[in-house]
């Protein structure tokens, strides 16, 4: 800067007026007004889980050594994540590209103690917050502020909470499948290890070798717990065909694991420097393209798991495919007069739950559109494809909590899982927080604990 160097952003303005140049006692004072006109997102606020994940792989972006900033920076990043203070980011206004410009911008101005953050339970200013917290207001150098926002850190953080999701979602699917095939009295020889030798996909190998383990039976023959009619010699495709569904979900996120991991833990800023020589470099790490593309699979994938998951409900409750359950796993008292509905409003909204899944997996990446005077003419959109996947997470995690609900009530009707330990295991965690559902009964709140449980506890824990 003291040379005249131009340096994009610092001594420049941003996008398509980089060919504004200002003196350096102009360029030391202006940084921070990036932060101003990109305050314009809009909606609800991304969550306070995916807000403290961008900003740690903020910490770790600008930790590379690339970014020309101060440890000082970082420092002020790690002092709001350790005393829990987190800034409000609307989830609306980024296209990917030049990374997260807008949503950063709130992270970038809490820092110096303007917005909103949400601190001990409460919204409240971020000055504020500093001052209880005891923290003072960032003062940024020269190319710090354009650092904050130039780069992938807000698609990344939601990106790496969505794969946590999704292994938890696969891991409970394996567990609802397994007892849907035990109340169903399905064939176990579906999954047999040859036809995964046949064909050897991972992830169909590992489903298949679960829900074996998972039907493991004692004392009894698995072959007495199987339906023995003609027509039951192969079983629905939902069933049968479930390590080839789900195993998708487990082959693509050993991929999409990789790429997120090499993103969060790369320089996605612009300009950039030459550790060795202090060159100025001017480029593209900010676009989102990698994030994009493996939010977009990830939808794809998942919302196939739902769907299955509701075909295995529908399985369930159909009395024409139950094989002998009552329709909509309705248990009732024989000499009750009246009528009782069971699960028939839980096939409806996993019905519900499941279309709009689906109707999120369009890819994100292909909405690309030139903004920003033509100067942003191809972008990322990869924000908005990981806020899909977030989405997706969330429905997906409800249908299987119904299919999981469902499973258990009918392997209650059956009662015999006992034949299967590991079964009657999990039956034992599901009834920990959802009773037999004995007489009509609201069941929103059924549906929530067990979403929760397969979001944050270990009831279904697979290490693959």
């Amino acid at each position: 800067m003291r040379k005249g160097i131009p340096v994009y952003g610092v001594t420049t303005g941003y996008g398509k007026s980089c060919g504004k140049r200002m003196p350096l006692d102009i360029a030391l004072k202006n940084g921070v007004n990036i932060f101003t006109f990109h305050g314009c997102g809009t909606g609800d606020p991304i969550g306070i889980e995916e807000t403290r994940a961008a900003m740690l792989c903020r910490i770790i972006c600008l930790a590379r050594g690339y970014s020309g900033v101060s440890i000082a920076l970082l420092q002020q990043l790690a002092d709001f994540l350790n005393n829990g203070i987190t800034p409000i980011v609307p989830c609306e206004g980024s296209v990917g590209a030049s990374g997260d410009l807008t949503p950063m911008s709130y992270i970038g101005a809490c820092l110096m103690g303007e917005r909103e953050v949400f601190y001990q339970g409460k919204i409240m200013p971020a000055a504020k917050a500093l001052k209880k917290a005891g923290i003072k207001p960032y003062h940024y150098r020269p190319k710090e502020p354009l650092a904050m926002v130039n780069g992938t850190t807000t698609m990344t953080g939601i990106a790496v909470l969505d794969i946590e999701r999704a292994l938890r979602i696969l891991s409970a699917t394996i567990y609802a499948t397994a007892l849907s095939i035990h109340a169903l009295k399905g064939n176990a020889n579906h999954y047999h290890p040859v036809i995964s030798e046949a064909k050897p996909f991972p992830g169909q190998t590992f489903v298949a070798a679960q829900i074996i383990r998972l039907l493991k039976t004692t004392k009894v023959s698995s072959r007495q717990l199987e339906d023995d009619s003609l027509e039951t010699l192969q079983d629905p495709y939902s069933l049968r065909c479930s390590p080839q569904v789900a195993g998708v979900l487990y082959d693509s996120l050993d991929w999409i694991k990789k790429w997120v991991e090499i993103e969060a833990n790369s320089s996605n800023d612009n300009p950039i420097f030459n550790p060795a020589t202090g060159e100025v470099l001017m480029g593209g790490n900010f676009y989102g393209g990698h994030i994009a593309f493996a939010m977009d699979g990830l939808k794809a994938a998942l919302a196939s798991v739902a769907d299955m998951c509701d075909r295995q409900i529908m399985l369930l409750v159909s009395p024409s495919l139950n094989r002998g359950l009552p329709g909509d796993l309705v248990r009732k008292p024989p000499n009750e007069k009246g009528l009782r509905h069971g699960f028939k409003a839980m096939s409806i909204s996993s019905s519900a739950l499941t279309a709009e899944a689906l109707k999120l997996t369009m890819p994100a990446a292909s909405f690309s559109r030139s903004t920003e005077s033509h100067n942003q003419d191809k972008v990322s959109m990869g924000t908005i494809s990981a806020r899909d996947a977030e989405r997706i997470c969330t429905l997906t995690e409800r249908v299987v909590a119904i299919h999981l609900l469902a499973a258990a009530q009918a392997c209650d009707i059956r009662n015999n899982i006992e034949a299967r330990p590991l079964l009657a295991a999990i039956m034992g965690k599901i009834r920990s927080v959802s009773a037999p559902v004995l007489e009509d009964r609201a069941m929103d709140k059924d549906i929530e604990n067990v979403c929760e449980a397969i979001k944050y506890s270990d009831f279904f824990k697979i290490k693959p």
